[in-house]
């Protein structure tokens, strides 16, 4: 059996290894797994896609692991879990990717874990994320569960791979809802205050408040039969307590995506965001075999041409 014909029968070590090609910097390699994603490409799509971010420190691992256990106990599901972490940009190298912050979900035969660098690509989430989504998706995995670090912008990146967008938040955060960047709250799909337990449990509640005096304000243009008002959940991730309500959450929002045709509608505009994405990496990796960047670089220095004019120059001369 060829790799693709592995992954199909659910071999967790073939979809690592087409990982690993995908993420090579090696041409040779990022060709074969892309050779893999086309030939599996027709067994792709079937899977639900969840995006879960919040500050660092919030607990997003704990809450990752505690559902999916959920899913996999209660839901029969198979889980896929991309990590993505903050990198070091010399090395490229993880500094947080590591199984071991969710051991119990990691040692499950029906879940998969893959620690991702991001390296720096725009913020907080891997350059092949949404490959590595259609790969886990082949290998027969029903629930992907994509973790954001939070920083940058790689919220509203996140948004165009998944079809349900979790915001993760806890009690004293700072002051009002300080890390919850502007916008942020109108484009997630449910909030989870997490840490509501203990000493916290009435600031917790106090925050839900909050959030949900923010989420009635920013959806108040659009109260219409089919908007969908974010709710806010709390519960505690290190107890196990909450993950039952959020998967009622989520499965009531794609009923609801459904039927308005939001769904469908979502994935044909993520696939447009993927083509454009690959018509950016082709084109400069086009210009990065066939010109001497470097040499570019050091005209500009001397105040020849700026980037705008050498770049226009390249593009006339392939229409010639």
């Amino acid at each position: 059996m060829n790799l693709a014909e592995k992954i199909v029968n659910g071999d967790r070590r073939a979809l690592a290894q087409a990982i690993t090609l995908l993420e090579s910097k090696l041409a040779p390699d990022y060709m074969a797994a892309q050779q893999i994603i086309q030939e599996l490409y027709p067994k792709t799509g079937k899977a639900l896609r969840i995006g879960i971010t919040g500050i660092p420190g919030v607990g997003k691992s704990t809450l990752i692991e505690a559902f999916g256990t959920y899913l996999l106990r209660e839901q029969g599901a198979r889980v896929a879990v991309l990590t993505v972490d903050p990198s070091s940009k010399l090395h490229g190298g993880s500094i947080l990717g590591d199984k071991t912050r969710m051991a119990q979900l990691a040692a499950d035969p029906n879940a998969f874990i893959r620690p991702t660098p991001a390296k720096g690509f725009l913020g907080g989430v891997g350059h092949h994320t949404r490959e590595t989504i259609l790969l886990c998706e082949a290998a027969g995995f029903d629930h992907i569960l994509v973790e954001s670090v939070g920083v940058g912008q790689s919220e509203f990146q996140l948004l165009d791979m998944v079809d349900f967008f979790l915001l993760l938040s806890m009690p004293h955060e700072g002051d009002e809802i300080q890390g919850i960047k502007k916008g942020i709250l109108e484009v997630v799909n449910a909030i989870f205050v997490n840490k509501a337990d203990g000493k916290l449990l009435n600031a917790a509640k106090n925050h839900q408040q909050m959030l949900q005096n923010s989420l009635h304000f920013s959806h108040k243009d659009n109260d219409t039969e089919n908007t969908w008002l974010p709710p806010v959940h709390m519960g505690s991730a290190l107890n196990r307590e909450g993950v039952d309500t959020l998967f009622q959450t989520i499965k009531r929002f794609t009923l609801k995506s459904k039927e308005s045709g939001k769904w469908i509608e979502k994935r044909e505009k993520q696939t447009r965001v993927w083509m454009e994405e690959q018509l950016r990496d082709q084109l400069y990796f086009h210009f990065k075999q066939k010109y001497d960047l470097k040499k570019m670089a050091k005209s500009l220095n001397e105040n020849e041409l700026t980037p705008y004019f050498q770049i226009k120059q390249l593009i006339s001369s392939l229409e010639h």
